[in-house]
């Protein structure tokens, strides 16, 4: 990990103990997940949210007064709207995509589950996204919500991260394989 990517990491990973804490605290763990949800959808949805919180043109009055607004439209908690608050008066709102991802797995951990991303050559269905968690969920001992994707040039077959364990079972990377052992032959 890069040096600025560590410390934007670590400002994150405080805010978001934080954030947590105070929202176990007060039995609010719910509201704040339903708030990273909308959250991360504004971030992958608005290109202007994005440049509100990265962009230094702004200034820390305007991003707070955009931040409180944008809180209060989408009916964010007040534990997330006053977290925002104070990262927009700090400029630390740069870290929210951070915050958002170890916020998830600290609630995740909270509850006993775990993130697995899955990528596929084609978009898994439900009953197969059903079956693949619930083998996952005997391996690894907790249950296992599944993220997925999408990336055709796997061919077929699935890589699944869980934790710092990958499973890569695609065609491609049985073809490199192949490829590869095929150089060292001849």
């Amino acid at each position: 990990m890069s040096e600025p990517a560590s410390i934007s990491f670590g400002i994150a990973a405080r805010y978001a103990t934080a954030v947590f804490e105070i929202a176990k605290e007060s039995k609010d763990l719910n509201a704040v997940e339903t708030d990273l949800d909308a959250l991360e959808a504004a971030l992958n949805d608005s290109s202007d949210f994005g440049a509100l919180i990265s962009s230094p043109i702004y200034n820390r009055e305007e991003q707070s007064k955009a931040v409180s607004a944008l809180a209060a439209k989408m009916g964010l908690s007040s534990t997330m709207a006053n977290t925002l608050a104070l990262m927009a008066s700090k400029r630390r709102l740069f870290v929210l995509p951070q915050l958002a991802a170890v916020l998830r797995d600290l609630i995740a951990d909270d509850k006993g589950e775990v993130t697995a991303e899955v990528v596929s050559a084609k978009a898994l269905t439900k009953t197969q996204s059903e079956k693949l968690a619930k083998t996952l969920k005997a391996r690894v001992g907790k249950d296992v919500k599944i993220k997925a994707a999408v990336d055709e040039s796997l061919i077929g077959g699935l890589v699944v991260k869980v934790g710092s364990k990958m499973i890569d079972t695609s065609i491609s990377s049985k073809l490199n394989s192949l490829q590869n052992a095929m150089k060292e032959v001849g």
